[in-house]
């Protein structure tokens, strides 16, 4: 057995029926010229069934022992609860593929098995393919998930005979199984390497709390605090119902407005989702007159290992009380490098010790739901680097990679994207009751773009 870390059970105990744990990904695929879309479904479908045996992560179950949870081997797997073949009624189009999207990510996966369910979907009108795959965030984080994604999937359309997901040994994890005595060393073992990594951070983390609590203080323009974020409806309380909406956009397009800038990708994507909050909630008449405030997790994995969650997490001025998309960004990119200069100092386990204490308000009214006013950010916007060239599966290319993610108590909308073969994929996730016609966002993202396009051209000329 295998003790979840600190991080990976928060997962667990935050999961509650109106907010699953779990992170899921919606990948078309599109058959090439020579295969009938039919054939190909019938055959995926038939291969995959065969790959009833899976690899870690993908054969690991929760088990409980002195109040921790553990990963064990799942001797009692079964396929047939974890892999199911779906098929759109007609016209079949991306609209009920994204309805579909919604009810499947909506329910919660079954503890007593292996956290993660597999779907192939077809009967799409333009004879494309959709995979959606969801995995439990206590099993793996979203750059695992890209990881995994890549590892599965093949460099050219020749290849075949590719195994699905769960079953594919270049995701092979070293398990080791052992007995209830080993088990309780192991556990002694790990209880007392980790009380002395969290001593030693201890007097970094108290340096740092104590530096932004007096910017705080003195109100440094580019500091965010975990008090500054607004009440808004996206910090409503959350249904267990959800609405998926997903589009691609263009890297070089992206790419031209941060040269044109003079500032990073992310800070273009940071901007154009500030202008899109801005006219959305405009919209509803709920746009607050003080800034949204958005938590953006930042990778600290400096391996290739499959499971876990490695992130720190950084506060951004979204500047949605300002009308300029000049003066939005430049105020998003100076929030932003204010944290990553401080991130700088310290290594990764000071890193999470301090965004611990710093989140420790808004973390524990995720966790009981007792002081809905204090919130350290109004939305999560996640960016997820992928692979730069086209993938294939079994011969269909991959025409699109849209991340699926969760969403929490107060936290009724979150937005992730994920980089792929020269596009930028977003998955947007939202409250279907707490957030209507939330795909209206898809539009207004567009318009952010475009008023960063002008800008970059103005100040070219």
């Amino acid at each position: 057995m295998k003790a979840l870390t600190p991080n990976d059970q928060l997962f667990l105990w935050l999961e509650r029926r109106n907010q699953p744990m779990h992170v899921g990904g919606l990948v078309l695929l599109k058959p090439g010229k020579g295969q009938n879309t039919a054939d190909y479904v019938h055959k995926v479908v038939a291969d995959m069934r065969t790959f009833t045996q899976p690899v870690a992560p993908f054969n690991l179950r929760l088990k409980s022992r002195l109040g921790m949870w553990f990963w064990m081997e799942d001797d009692e797997f079964d396929l047939e609860a974890h892999f199911i073949h779906l098929s759109l009624p007609k016209p079949g189009r991306i609209r009920e593929l994204l309805e579909l999207t919604s009810k499947l990510h909506a329910s919660p996966l079954d503890r007593g098995k292996p956290l993660w369910e597999a779907y192939v979907i077809d009967g799409l009108e333009d004879g494309r393919v959709a995979l959606y795959t969801k995995v439990h965030h206590a099993l793996v984080d979203g750059v695992a998930c890209m990881k995994m994604l890549q590892r599965s999937m093949a460099d050219s359309p020749e290849i075949m005979d590719i195994p699905p997901l769960w079953a594919n040994p270049n995701l092979r994890g070293s398990v080791q199984r052992s007995d209830a005595a080993e088990g309780l060393v192991t556990l002694l073992s790990q209880v007392a390497s980790t009380a002395k990594t969290q001593l030693l951070s201890l007097p970094k983390v108290v340096k740092e709390v104590g530096r932004s609590l007096w910017q705080t203080s003195v109100a440094d323009p580019d500091f965010v605090s975990v008090i500054q974020a607004p009440r808004s409806v996206l910090n409503r309380r959350i249904t267990a119902s959800r609405r998926v909406a997903a589009q691609s956009w263009s890297m070089e397009r992206i790419k031209a407005c941060a040269t044109g800038l003079n500032l990073t990708l992310n800070d273009v994507v940071l901007a154009m989702c500030g202008s899109a909050l801005r006219s959305y909630l405009g919209e509803l008449n709920a746009l607050p007159a003080r800034p949204l405030v958005a938590m953006v997790p930042v990778s600290l994995r400096k391996d290739d290992t499959a499971t876990g969650n490695h992130v720190a997490l950084l506060l951004a001025n979204l500047a949605t009380d300002t009308e300029d998309p000049v003066e939005r960004i430049e105020t998003i990119a100076r929030s932003v490098n204010h944290s990553k200069e401080r991130f700088a100092s310290m290594n990764q386990t000071e890193i999470m010790n301090y965004v611990t204490t710093m989140m420790g308000i808004s973390g524990f009214n995720m966790l009981t739901g007792l002081a809905p006013k204090l919130q350290a950010f109004n939305i999560v916007i996640s960016n997820v680097p992928g692979p730069k060239h086209t993938l294939y599966f079994n011969g269909a290319e991959v025409d699109g990679v849209y991340p699926v993610s969760l969403l929490l108590d107060g936290q009724a909308l979150n937005i992730t994207l994920n980089s792929y073969a020269g596009k930028l994929e977003f998955g947007l996730v939202a409250c279907r009751r707490t957030m209507p016609s939330m795909q209206r966002l898809l539009q207004f993202l567009e318009d952010g773009l475009l008023e960063l396009e002008q800008a970059a051209a103005t100040r070219r000329r």
